[in-house]
């Protein structure tokens, strides 16, 4: 985001159109992006274009850090499912397993006795990077503290709106827009809760953001120097992809998303059939082992202990593989066996929950996850109303989800009609995080689980107003009105964002002023 003069900013249009990709039908690639839209025409000039170049994404930047950091430590108790990830981090980072705990655990570690696990091995049905995370922070601070336990999500939260301004700007090499859609993630509700409780899908969702950002690069160091097996973005976005699915299986789905975008959006793959075999191959070669050395590393503690879950199972009489993979030491095929457990798990999850929220349903914010809910009285701490509550509600931010989800329906059309490669790339991206979970309809899941794609949608919400504000060449009128649009748009994103805080973070509320949140009868 370097702050370059009105001539090198043409120079940089110019390169762009030199590197546009063969069989596009546009004739410019770049030029829908990087023409300039009439806000950054606006922009472009005097001192505001400083303020925009670096003191806005700085603000954005603070708004994340405030909106993620304080309070982070109220509620002091253990919420939703921190009852399996904060204790998991704390035997993980102590034992390199997860272990059993006693039945008043979370009280004792209320009480400030984190140290409560039982050492015998349970079945944990996530990779431990996540909680490898959590755990640094709690080791770091206090593990009874909630400000350590939820350190980690948070300021991965903070790191998560400063990738999405990355790539935004390597999309649309416009730093006004980039500022944009970080300013959104900042403010919004889903964005907020996931980075304030100690859970894993922040995590999921920065890991894959920084490959898809990997990708980007890749893709324009391919253009640009033509080497067909040097790729060190593609390497870069192997580890991503590693540590993503190391956090959650569903990285998979990015990996596989990405792995796809960056052959087809390659302009070397496309001189002949044998071209693009060849870097698809290539592909796979770079990424997964890279990946799978990534993944295999997260379980390092398991395998050095001798208490894992089914660490010998393999040692057991008759459990060992026999035939062909015999070979495999005990170690591996007991690790082999753990996999296909976890496998089993996730594909046979189907118990009933009351905030449980199929797929279908996510992109019309039906049955946003309550996190955390207590009811007080008069007289209670912080209660002023008969009846009052805490609530953490994980929403996101009503207005600007739905124009999210109205604006990736505007890119599908787009794609058709221009096919442009960061269209394209945005599209995949949502496709790898959300379309997988339309499979399994009758698994147990939630809401809150679209924190791992929501960026794509905020990137396509931020494509969709550069076209509602126009061009330079654009009527006046049509401008203006434009700006009004977005200047409406981003008031009113602003006084929801506000007026749903109290039930970010479990401030104590009148019980009436709580209801008055429940828009539809999915979120009370």
């Amino acid at each position: 985001m370097s702050d370059r003069s009105d001539d090198e900013f043409r120079a940089l249009v110019q390169d762009a159109a030199a590197h546009r990709t063969p069989g596009d039908s546009t004739p410019d690639a770049y030029r829908p992006f990087l023409t300039g839209s009439w806000l950054d025409d606006r922009l472009a000039r005097g001192s505001v274009r400083r303020f925009a170049r670096w003191g806005a994404p700085a603000a954005v930047v603070a708004i994340a850090a405030a909106t993620r950091l304080i309070g982070i430590d109220k509620p002091d108790a253990v919420v939703f499912d921190e009852t399996y990830y904060v204790k998991d981090a704390w035997a993980t980072w102590n034992l390199g397993y997860e272990s059993n705990w006693p039945s008043d655990a979370n009280d004792q570690w209320a009480a400030g006795d984190p140290d409560g696990y039982l050492g015998t091995a349970s079945f944990a049905v996530h990779p431990p990077l996540g909680k490898w995370i959590i755990g640094l922070f709690e080791w770091l601070g206090d593990p009874s503290n909630p400000y350590s336990w939820r350190l980690g999500t948070a300021i991965f939260g903070i790191l998560l709106v400063i990738a999405i301004m990355v790539a935004t700007w390597l999309l649309l090499r416009s730093v006004p827009w980039a500022t944009l859609a970080g300013f959104l993630l900042a403010i919004d509700g889903n964005g907020i809760v996931m980075s304030r409780v100690g859970l894993l899908d922040g995590f999921v969702a920065f890991f894959a953001l920084l490959a898809f950002i990997f990708v980007l690069l890749d893709r324009e160091w391919a253009a640009r120097t033509g080497h067909l097996w040097w790729r060190p973005w593609l390497l870069a976005a192997g580890v991503a992809l590693g540590a993503d699915t190391a956090v959650k299986w569903s990285g998979l789905w990015f990996a596989a998303a990405f792995g796809i975008y960056s052959v087809v959006a390659d302009p070397n793959a496309r001189r002949s059939t044998w071209a693009f075999i060849q870097r698809a191959i290539v592909n796979v070669v770079l990424i997964v082992p890279l990946a799978l050395v990534t993944y295999m590393s997260t379980w390092i503690g398991w395998f050095r202990s001798d208490a894992g879950y089914d660490r010998h199972w393999a040692d057991q009489p008759g459990n060992a593989f026999t035939g062909f993979f015999s070979w495999l030491p005990h170690s591996i095929q007991s690790f082999i066996h753990l996999e296909q457990s976890i496998y089993a798990y996730h594909v046979g999850e189907s118990r009933p929950h009351d905030y449980a929220a199929p797929a279908w349903e996510w992109l019309l914010l039906i049955r946003p996850t309550s996190m955390y809910y207590e009811g007080s009285d008069y007289g209670d701490p912080g209660c002023t109303a008969s009846t009052c509550g805490a609530s953490i509600l994980d929403i996101a931010n009503p207005l600007i989800w739905w124009a999210s989800v109205a604006a990736a329906i505007y890119l599908v059309v787009r794609l058709i009609r221009r096919r442009e490669w960061q269209v394209g790339a945005v599209l995949i991206a949502l496709a790898g995080g959300y379309l997988p979970w339309l499979a399994y309809p009758e698994r147990t899941i939630f809401q809150f689980y679209t924190i791992a794609f929501e960026p794509y949608l905020l990137i396509a919400l931020v494509i969709a107003a550069r076209a509602v504000l126009g061009s330079p060449g654009d009527e006046r009128g049509r401008r203006t009105i434009g700006w009004w649009t977005l200047g409406i748009f981003l008031a009113l994103s602003v006084a929801i964002a506000i007026y749903f805080w109290p039930l970010y973070t479990g401030e104590v509320e009148p019980y009436a002023f709580i209801a008055s949140h429940w828009w539809l009868p999915g979120w009370r």
